[in-house]
């Protein structure tokens, strides 16, 4: 899977926020011709005085007709509207893998895109509480696990595309052909966790300031997600954000009655469970 010609490749990247600035930063030196598209001008001038891509614009419909492989690096809602828009930009054959953090919705308007279009959908699972070009790193995906979702009509080659890419990036790749289940299994393991670190955040007054150490900000870290990705995010996985919440919500209530019984000994039996399913999770 390693023998992909990226030498050979012409590759846009649109959005250069965080993830599609690291990536940008980590192939480059990899391809032929490297397009990074974004609409903002600080952003497209902070690109160009890094050298993030051989050709910065802010056109879309400029930079896409000649690339090879189009990766879609926005926020979710607007990879769907791009998707919808590649058809009128793009005449040529080209493959086409989105990196958005949600995948239902962008699988299922990839699903309507014409013939010459060959997808996948992909979400690399790495990230900072940090968004934007400032902050991108072509390390960021080193060691992390790399989600793809092919569609029924992604081809062979696509699927080696994805396999290298995520080779070439230092990540792991992690096939799963239900796109449903990536975001069932992403409302736990990411989106609520924004969700309590948010509701922990603004819960705690400001006169506790001075006291904050670690466990603090190892929990609080995702509350300085970017609030763009994080709407784009729950709209577009809301039910399955909804029953995590639920699920969490009753062990709250659950470890709440438990502490007013005040009977510690039933507490560290809680408290041992716990940390035993930590380490079945791969926490430790």
């Amino acid at each position: 899977m390693h023998d992909f010609p990226w030498h050979t490749k012409r590759v846009a990247v649109v959005g250069l926020g965080l993830m599609g600035g690291s990536l940008a930063m980590a192939l480059k030196p990899h391809v032929d011709t490297l397009y990074a598209v974004d609409i903002d001008p600080r952003t497209r001038a902070l690109a160009r005085e890094r050298g993030i891509a051989h050709v910065v614009s802010g056109n879309p419909e400029e930079v896409l007709p000649h690339a090879d492989i189009i990766i879609l690096a926005t926020p979710v809602q607007s990879i769907v509207e791009m998707v919808h828009a590649l058809p009128h930009w793009v005449r040529h054959p080209v493959q086409v893998l989105d990196v958005g953090s949600t995948k239902q919705a962008v699988c299922q308007a990839l699903a309507q895109l014409p013939p010459r279009f060959d997808p996948i959908g992909g979400h690399p699972i790495a990230g900072k509480e940090v968004s934007g070009l400032t902050h991108a790193d072509p390390g960021l995906f080193r060691g992390a696990p790399f989600v793809f979702t092919p569609l029924p009509r992604t081809t062979a080659r696509a699927r080696r595309m994805a396999e290298s890419l995520a080779h070439l990036l230092g990540a792991r790749p992690v096939w799963l052909e239900d796109p449903a289940a990536h975001d069932r299994y992403l409302a736990y393991t990411s989106h609520v966790a924004y969700l309590l670190s948010l509701a922990m955040t603004l819960a705690t007054p400001d006169e506790a300031s001075p006291f904050i150490g670690p466990g603090f900000r190892s929990v609080a870290r995702l509350a300085g997600s970017s609030p763009r990705m994080m709407r784009d995010i729950l709209a577009t996985n809301q039910a399955a954000v909804l029953e995590a919440l639920d699920h969490v919500l009753a062990e709250m209530e659950h470890l709440r009655a438990l502490l007013a019984e005040a009977t510690p000994d039933a507490w560290e039996a809680v408290f041992r469970e716990g940390q035993a399913r930590w380490r079945a999770l791969g926490q430790e």
